[in-house]
């Protein structure tokens, strides 16, 4: 025999406070991460040059994204876009990494008039050291993890990013 309406009504109610307080716990955590993660990008774009601020350390990172697959370089649009930034601030920060010697712009292969995006020498090796530094940390923290709860975090963070897009 199932409950009555009253107890359906309870049992709902008692689910939508306990998944309130989820986001809550959730909000908090995200929070608590996002406010590290500031920290620690304004750390590594120090390490990479003592001028980078975290702004710079974020664009760094989307042009060596951008062409680890061996791609020439990235327009400056698509590295505004993935980073949901105005493109006159991506160039303002494209232009004080290029004064630091870390980006350089080079001439698209497929159109000659347009230009591209790419990390010098000396910013991908430098970019290249704190990313291997950092992953080793990543590794040391995530070492004491189980595979099936990695998993499950890469699963959910992976649907929590595409969720926010």
């Amino acid at each position: 025999m199932t409950g009555s309406p009253s107890s359906g009504a309870s049992a709902a109610g008692a689910v939508a406070g306990e998944s309130a307080e989820l986001v809550g716990l959730i909000e908090q955590e995200l929070s608590l991460l996002l406010r590290r993660s500031r920290s620690t990008s304004m750390s590594l774009a120090r390490k990479v040059h003592p001028d980078m601020d975290a702004a710079g350390y974020a664009l760094v990172s989307q042009i060596d994204l951008g062409t680890a697959s061996g791609r020439a370089g990235v327009r400056a649009s698509d590295v505004a876009l993935a980073l949901g930034l105005d493109k006159s601030t991506v160039s303002r920060g494209i232009t004080q990494l290029e004064g630091l010697g870390l980006v350089e712009r080079i001439s698209d292969p497929n159109d000659g008039r347009a230009r591209l995006l790419r990390l010098t020498a000396t910013g991908a090796e430098r970019f290249g050291a704190i990313r291997r530094q950092r992953r080793a940390e990543f590794e040391g923290i995530l070492s004491r993890w189980r595979g099936e709860d990695l998993s499950a975090l890469a699963t959910l963070l992976t649907r929590l990013n595409a969720d926010f897009s």
